[in-house]
């Protein structure tokens, strides 16, 4: 796996994959690069370039100060500079989403698009809660197939799961040990996360204004407690022209390879190819 630093030192992991238009995909709040595995087989014509935050998969941890949108933004720009990549479509899960919006405003010239999945300017505060719950914690199930069994009851709002999906997530976003599973990520990065989201609330929807001359698609579970239908429609009255869907069975997040998912998400590269 191929590493690069950031301006500050950090070492962080990258992959850079195949031809085509450049699409950096940038993952959950505490995942890796393999939030992107079920549906980089359905996009073609692509240079799919994928980066695990830093305190995050095979990245460097650099502390709880460090793990903020703002840094892991910058960090994006600099994979995009390191490869001598001009501009690139985003493609954002969650926190990837935010970092993405948060682009929007400081290096709008470096981005060709953005698709969101499941998240928006505005966070529902059921979903912060459950994020809460679980930031930082081992789980208590000692094995994958222990906990991949327990997923189904955990993760309310998910159905018509295909087989053996969860077990394959179990197995992407925690590490085996001897002492059971254990997340791969910093725990530090609880510390971070209350931080950002102990003081006032900030209004991110001049994230979304900046936006503005950018192919722009949303993505978002029919069941999500983190991404609400009235800040999807809020998103509409400002953006007619976001290309969206809804995917059924599906909470917070989406895999996108659901066929809704695919289907815009293509649409969506078409747009960016224009640019």
């Amino acid at each position: 796996m191929p590493f690069f630093h950031a301006s500050d030192g950090a070492r962080l992991a990258f992959t850079d994959q195949g031809k085509g238009l450049p699409v950096l995909c940038l993952a959950g709040l505490t995942r890796t690069m393999a939030d992107f595995d079920y549906v980089a087989p359905h996009l073609a014509d692509v240079r799919m370039i994928r980066m695990d935050y830093r305190g995050r998969g095979a990245s460097e941890w650099t502390g709880a100060d460090s793990y903020t949108v703002p840094r892991e933004s910058r960090d994006a720009v600099e994979l995009l500079d390191h490869l001598g990549i001009d501009r690139a479509a985003i493609l954002g899960t969650s926190r990837g989403g935010l970092n993405g919006l948060f682009m929007a405003t400081t290096a709008h010239d470096r981005m060709s698009g953005l698709c969101l999945n499941d998240v928006g300017p505005e966070i529902a505060h059921t979903g912060l809660q459950k994020i809460f719950d679980y930031l930082g914690r081992n789980p208590a199930a000692k094995t994958p197939l222990a906990l991949a069994d327990r997923l189904p009851d955990l993760m309310t709002g998910f159905a018509n799961v295909p087989e053996g999906r969860w077990l394959a997530d179990v197995h992407k976003h925690y590490n085996v040990t001897p002492e059971g599973l254990q997340i791969n990520y910093d725990p530090a990065l609880r510390d971070a996360f209350l931080a950002a989201f102990s003081g006032a609330p900030v209004d991110l929807w001049p994230l979304w204004d900046a936006t503005k001359g950018l192919p722009v698609a949303l993505l978002r579970g029919a069941n999500s407690d983190l991404l609400s239908v009235e800040t999807v429609d809020k998103m509409l009255e400002r953006r007619p022209d976001l290309d969206m869907a809804t995917i059924p069975d599906r909470a917070h997040i989406p895999w996108l390879d659901e066929p809704p998912a695919i289907a815009v998400i293509n649409r969506w590269l078409d747009a960016c190819r224009a640019v």
